[in-house]
């Protein structure tokens, strides 16, 4: 081995955030990848709680999705001037037809069954128009080989979304991936993971924290 390789750093840690709130996720209509959302007033303070809370941090990267509600909610960070890549393999599932509505009664249905196929097993199964949670896994394996395969990167962010979070934890966790309902989420939540190089395998450390809005005065 040599000097190179042994000092490498055999631990990364990962912050993975989800995005601040949207008037759609206030008003419970599904955004998806289709959605190009800008975060709400609450959204803004949520994301400038954040960073009061981890701004000492020392990343060394900002990996965001190519939607402007992660750019937002990490903005402070990047005005650090932090090295950012923004990459669409992180965006939000395609709901299909459905997006950017107010979800009818007839819809609810159509999201309950479909959701109710995932967790039966049919990961396969896209939405109208949209995508399967398989696809969407399968843009995100590319992603995170990159962000493995880059060991000097020790400390990153990630600002992603709720089901696609739900998604990737399966595969960096090496669950089921019927098993991403298991995984709970809310605006601005921190997941707080750490991959072992030595071992391969990823580990959670802080799983949906929102204690860093703790303090945050919601009118």
């Amino acid at each position: 081995m040599s000097n190179e390789q042994s000092q490498m750093p055999k631990i990364k840690t990962v912050y993975l955030i989800r995005h601040g709130e949207t008037d759609f996720n206030r008003q419970g209509i599904v955004q998806g990848s289709g959605v190009d959302s800008e975060l709400n007033e609450l959204g803004h303070a949520q994301a400038e709680a954040f960073f009061q809370k981890y701004h000492h941090i020392n990343f060394d990267k900002v990996y965001t999705s190519a939607l402007q509600r992660t750019h937002q909610s990490v903005k402070k960070f990047l005005e650090k001037g932090l090295p950012w890549e923004q990459h669409e393999g992180l965006n939000e599932i395609s709901w299909g037809v459905r997006e950017g509505r107010v979800p009818n009664d007839v819809d609810n249905e159509y999201y309950k069954i479909l959701i109710d196929s995932w967790i039966n097993g049919k990961v396969d199964m896209p939405s109208e128009g949209g995508e399967s949670p398989l696809d969407v896994i399968t843009r995100q394996k590319p992603v995170i080989d990159l962000i493995v395969s880059r060991p000097e990167e020790e400390t990153i962010l990630v600002a992603m979304h709720g089901r696609a979070i739900r998604i990737i934890l399966t595969l960096l966790l090496e669950r089921e991936l019927q098993e991403m309902d298991t995984f709970e989420h809310a605006n601005l939540c921190l997941y707080k993971l750490t991959y072992d190089y030595e071992k391969g395998k990823f580990f959670v450390e802080l799983e949906n924290d929102l204690s860093h809005l703790d303090d945050l005065i919601v009118e």
